[in-house]
């Protein structure tokens, strides 16, 4: 079975969480600052992070079109937190230059659960991982709708609020409003690697 590599966007956000992450379950990984470095993962992590900051220095660095292209060609990718915002394809409460990446069928509200002192942790079942997982939203958003290709993974309903979508996928696109880098837990990064090893392993 190949050893895959799977990138983390590096401009901005939890970089080093999800790049450690991933080594400990036996991935090369690779930090992307630069189109090139792009090109050499099989799969990438957009973390978490302020969203409207990431897509203005993923332009910046000549990266924002290369990333659209590769979503398209259908490099998988798992985005946590702003990284959902990223891979959605419409989004609410959005600055007036809210540029995404898209890919994913889903309208995402930006900031949903509140501010950072709103912040807040909790336990959730998740489709694909055993177990309870332990979801830590930081200014997290939430998904308000999602396409007809879209897989809801999880729900969470905190302070009332009846069922919230906090997690999604989509063909290669696996999307959290959580952080599971935080933390010692593996298990979601795991699902990602192992659909990107059976990914690698299918093509020709």
């Amino acid at each position: 079975m190949p050893t895959p590599t799977i990138g983390v966007f590096a401009l901005q956000g939890d970089v080093r969480e999800h790049l450690r992450a991933l080594e400990t379950l036996g991935v090369t990984t690779l930090a992307v600052r630069r189109p090139s470095e792009l090109e050499a993962c099989d799969a990438l992590v957009l973390p978490g992070g302020e969203s409207t900051t990431m897509a203005k220095l993923a332009r910046t660095f000549e990266l924002l079109e290369p990333l659209r292209d590769r979503i398209k060609r259908g490099m998988p990718v798992f985005g946590t937190c702003a990284g959902m915002i990223l891979l959605a394809d419409r989004v609410e409460d959005g600055t007036a230059d809210q540029e995404t990446l898209g890919g994913l069928d889903i309208t995402v509200r930006r900031n949903a659960f509140g501010r950072q002192v709103d912040s807040f942790e909790g336990e959730l079942a998740m489709a694909g991982v055993e177990g309870p997982v332990h979801g830590v939203f930081i200014r997290a958003p939430w998904v308000e709708a999602v396409g007809p290709e879209v897989e809801v993974l999880a729900r969470v309903e905190p302070d009332g609020d009846a069922g919230r979508i906090v997690a999604v996928r989509q063909g290669p696109l696996l999307a959290t409003s959580f952080h599971p880098e935080v933390g010692g837990d593996t298990r979601i990064h795991q699902l990602f690697v192992d659909f990107v090893r059976a990914t690698t392993t299918d093509e020709p």
